[in-house]
């Protein structure tokens, strides 16, 4: 039988391997994310506006996401987890603005859309977000240079 290490081995930022490792832990991670989210909107938005629903489904799925990221695709970086959350709560405004904006936008333009497809407005947004997202953790707070 096979034992596996539980020694943590830190990510240098050298080579592209780790690069590649980090960018599919994030995908996967934000995959996750979109989806919860845009799930937890959708079920909000039937009682609330679309800036309540979206700060509620966002909060919520933003601690979970750092987290995440956090202990997977940044696992062994020195930075803590106040860094880390306060890092992500930095960047829930950025993507509180952007995904509100363009929900908002949307409804401005479609008055009538159902809460459906603002909900694909809002999966657009996060996507343009988490492009910006994973470049600053990874460079700014995690540490880990090109």
């Amino acid at each position: 039988m096979r034992r596996f290490s539980t020694e943590r081995k830190t990510f240098t930022g050298t080579g592209g391997t780790t690069l590649t490792v980090q960018a599919g832990w994030f995908v996967a991670i934000g995959v996750a994310s979109t989806a919860g989210q845009a799930l937890l909107y959708w079920s909000l938005r039937h009682g609330a506006s679309p800036p309540v629903a979206n700060l509620a489904s966002l909060a919520v799925v933003t601690v979970l996401n750092t987290e995440a990221n956090r202990r997977l695709t940044f696992r062994g970086s020195p930075a803590g987890v106040l860094r880390a959350h306060l890092a992500a709560g930095a960047l829930f405004v950025l993507a509180y603005l952007v995904t509100t904006g363009a929900v908002l936008l949307f409804r401005h333009l479609r008055p009538h859309a159902s809460p459906a497809a603002e909900t694909w407005v809002l999966v657009a947004g996060l996507a343009l977000v988490t492009v910006l997202r994973f470049t600053l953790l990874r460079l700014v707070v995690f540490g880990h240079r090109p």
